[in-house]
Parts: C-alpha cells; sequence; structure tokens
C-alpha cells in the first residue's frame, strides 16, 4: 500500500477547504469509526470534505499517491467498506446541507406542480426527514434513521413507504458525482442516463455521489408502531402475518420480527412493526387484525410522526456495537421458517441479536427489473439477520450464532441478495445482488471506472 508524502499531504490541505487528518493528529482515532464497532481500520489519510470541490482534490490526491481509497457517507455499511485500511478515506460526514425545492414542469396533462429535496452526502435519513416533516413532506428511503441516505439510496433503498412511493432509486431525480477522474457530472434521465441507471442499485461501483435528489410526498403521520408478544407465539404470529401481508394494500407495511425486548431485560419476544400511510379510516381497517390478536406483551401502534416510525427500530442498531450480518430472500415463509427463527434466538449469545423480516410488495415490485440496477423486483419478503453485541470477547460465538442460523433458514431462501446487507465475507454473492443488471452493469463501470478507482464496495469489476 503506497504511503502519501508530507508534501501530497501538504498539497492536499491547501486544496481542501475541509480538514485533512491523519494518524497522530488528535480526532483520528474518532473520525477513522464508522457505525459497526467490529471495524477497526487505519487510514493512512483522512479527507474530510465539505463540498464538491474538497471530493474532487481528494480523488485526485488519492489516485496521484497510488492510494486505496474509500467513501463514507453515513458509514452505517455493515461490512465496513467505508474505511480502508492503509489508503485514503473520503469523509462526507460534514456535508449535511438539505433543502426542498418545488416549482412545475410539463406533462401530457399540462403543468404540474412538483416538490423535490435536495441533500448533501453527508446526511443521514434522521436528519433528511426532520427537514422534509417541517414542510409537511416525506421521501421514501431508511428504516434506521442513523443510516446514510448516500449508502442507502445507491444500493436500492428499502424504506417504511416504499409500499405507497416505491424504494430511494426510484424516487431519486438526480445526483451529482465525482468520477474517478476527478470530472464532476450530474447524473439524471437527460443526462448521463447509464451512469444514472446504474447508481440506481449499483452501489458505489461508480464515483462519489456528493448530492441527491428526490422527489417528496404530502405525508406528516402514519398509524405505526411495534407490537409485541411472546416468543413462544411466533409460529401463529407468523400465520397472521401470511395473512395481513396477502391482502395489504400499498399504503401498509409490515415486517416480522425475532427479537430480544429493548429494555435489556433479556425477554425474547416475537413481533410486529406496522407503518400505514393511509387516511385513519383506511388505516385503522387494515391495522385491526393485528391490533386484535393476543393478547399482546405490548401494543405502541398509534399515530405517529412519520420520523417517529423511521427511528423505532434505532436501538436495536447502536454505534460502536459490533455487527455481523446475514441476508436473502425468502422463497417462502412457512410454519417451519418461524420455528426455525425462535429456536435460533433461544440459542442467541447476546441481547442485540435477533431478526427481522421484511415485506416487499406494491409499488416497488411494479418497477421492471431492467428499468434501475436494482434487480429485485417480486413480491415477497427479505430476511436481516443480524448478530450484534458489545464484548470483543463474544465475537467469535456470535459469529458462529449468525452462520449456524442463516444455514438452517438456507433452504427456505432463493440465492438473491440485497447488496446493502453483504457483510464482509459474502464477495461470492455480489452477482446474486445484482442479479440480471449485471452484466450491463460491468459495461457501465468499465465506462466510467476502467481502472477500479472505486472497489472498496461490492465490486463490479471492470
Amino acid at each position: 500500500m503506497a504511503v502519501p508524502t508530507a508534501e501530497r499531504i501538504g498539497a492536499l490541505r491547501e486544496r481542501m477547504s475541509g480538514p485533512v487528518v491523519a494518524p497522530g493528529d488528535q480526532e483520528y482515532d474518532e473520525i477513522r469509526k464508522v457505525h459497526n464497532g467490529l471495524v477497526d481500520k487505519y487510514p493512512s489519510l483522512i479527507a474530510r470534505c465539505t463540498n464538491t470541490a474538497d471530493v474532487v482534490a481528494a480523488v485526485k490526491l488519492g489516485r496521484e499517491a497510488g492510494l486505496e481509497i474509500s467513501v463514507r457517507g453515513g458509514g452505517h455499511n455493515v461490512a465496513g467498506k467505508a474505511v480502508t485500511d492503509g489508503g485514503l478515506m473520503i469523509d462526507l460526514s460534514l456535508m449535511k446541507a438539505v433543502g426542498i425545492m418545488q416549482g412545475t414542469g410539463g406533462s401530457p396533462v399540462g403543468h404540474v406542480e412538483w416538490t423535490n429535496v435536495r441533500a448533501e452526502g453527508g446526511v443521514t435519513w434522521g436528519e433528511l426527514n426532520d427537514v422534509t416533516h417541517a414542510d409537511g413532506l416525506a421521501t421514501p428511503g431508511g428504516v434506521v434513521s442513523t443510516t446514510g441516505i448516500a449508502g442507502l439510496t445507491l444500493g436500492g433503498g428499502f424504506g417504511w413507504i416504499q409500499g405507497k412511493y416505491g424504494m430511494a432509486v426510484d424516487n431519486l431525480v438526480e445526483a451529482k458525482m465525482v468520477l474517478a477522474s476527478g470530472e464532476i457530472v450530474v447524473a439524471r434521465e437527460a443526462s448521463e442516463p447509464d451512469l444514472f441507471w446504474a447508481i440506481r442499485g449499483g452501489g458505489g461501483n461508480f464515483g462519489v455521489a456528493t448530492s441527491f435528489e428526490y422527489r417528496a410526498y404530502p405525508l406528516t403521520t402514519v398509524l405505526g408502531g411495534i407490537v409485541a408478544h411472546p416468543l413462544e407465539s411466533a409460529v401463529d404470529l407468523m400465520r397472521l402475518y401470511r395473512e395481513v401481508t396477502a391482502s395489504a394494500s400499498d399504503d401498509m407495511t409490515v415486517f416480522f420480527g425475532i427479537v430480544h425486548a429493548p429494555d435489556g431485560s433479556g425477554t425474547k419476544l416475537s413481533a410486529l412493526v406496522v407503518c400505514h400511510v393511509g387516511d385513519e379510516d383506511d388505516a385503522a381497517r387494515e391495522v385491526k387484525p393485528i391490533k386484535e390478536f393476543g393478547p399482546p406483551i405490548m401494543d405502541a401502534i398509534e399515530r405517529i410522526p412519520y420520523p417517529v416510525q423511521n427511528t423505532l427500530l434505532d436501538a436495536g442498531y447502536p454505534r460502536g456495537a459490533l455487527n455481523y450480518w446475514k441476508s436473502g430472500f425468502f422463497s417462502e415463509l412457512s410454519d417451519e421458517v418461524a420455528e426455525k427463527m425462535a429456536a435460533a434466538l433461544e440459542r442467541a449469545p447476546h441481547p442485540l441479536c435477533g431478526m427481522a423480516i421484511e415485506q416487499f410488495h406494491g409499488k416497488v415490485t411494479r418497477v421492471p427489473v431492467t428499468a434501475t440496477a436494482f434487480p429485485h423486483r417480486e413480491p415477497g419478503f427479505n430476511l436481516i439477520l443480524t448478530g450484534v453485541w458489545e464484548d470483543h470477547a463474544q465475537t467469535e460465538e456470535c459469529i458462529a450464532w449468525t452462520r449456524e442460523t442463516f444455514e438452517s433458514l438456507r433452504p427456505h431462501m432463493s440465492d438473491r441478495v440485497y447488496v446493502n446487507y453483504l457483510d464482509k465475507d459474502d464477495g461470492t454473492r455480489v452477482t446474486s445482488a445484482y442479479g440480471p443488471n449485471y452484466d450491463r452493469l460491468v459495461e457501465v463501470k468499465r465506462r466510467y471506472d476502467p481502472d477500479n478507482v472505486f472497489r472498496l464496495n461490492a465490486n463490479i469489476v471492470p
């Protein structure tokens, strides 16, 4: 691995308006950390960018010095791809601007009003939601508020309201990109259409996205929250889950969880998490079977602000905790799946370990497979299996639990996987993440990053 010379570090500091941090600097150890405490890497240089020009300077320096380049937006990626060991980390976490944009545009039926939100690459979903909510708006993306918008969007962008409005990639209007050459381009349908297609699901393979513009929709509150039952109810609750989701409108999204109680008691639960964006009468009617099942240990389903919905799972993913995940799409959702999940939780080595099933339906499934690089458009269910713990002494045990649980559930799964949930040892599953769009992604990669400068990601080798 190349090491930047003092002369090059000095030159970068002169070119950048943001700080450049090196080993030995007071803030280095804190800044190099990402959300997953299991990731312990040491960049030789951290460029803390405050604008797109800073990113250009950092990319050029990295190439001149022969440094491996990583890019951090929110730093939430479980595989730790946001930080390089010995290279240059381009850190966008200081780029926090969010703004609402409004206007009118032509359409087949005349002029229509539109409202979009533009946000820089260091913004988290919680920060974006706070700004849009103040104007009575929301844009789809994220189920944990501390997740960065950049990584989530580039990989696809699951969210609570995707049944009604689609995923983040389905609502992306444009993105400002710094390419491997240092060139700045704006990727949208009307300009750089191949790049625009690729960044909607192809991850960080094609450049550094310094800002995003999304469609926004009128939405202030939802009928949402968690209803929890004893773990022994898992099979019956799974049956209810299948029934409810089979007839669910686009307005309602429901997750199924096998988790520990968030109060630290270690109580093991089966649970449903609900988000309904429809009017109060429709929401109450559609959620009624869920509220009548039981009796529950806890029923916290109520009308809440949309930004609150996006924080309901935050406690399960504390910053600095150690994480190892597995994921895959179910081909069936049987009683046996619930039995295996419940049995696995009984053996879980830490109360932060758990698993959730994400409902995949509605508008997101009506987008053609090749319309964006994100290929998973079939109705169904996605498993996220999260080994989460706090003591390094438990690392081997918790990783083994996650792997064993995943292998027990694998017979019930297809070979598809969501790119944003790939862990560091999932490299052989990259083509499954991109599916039938992989070959076209290779072509776009060859055009925009033929030297594979941006390779710390679910890499598409040019």
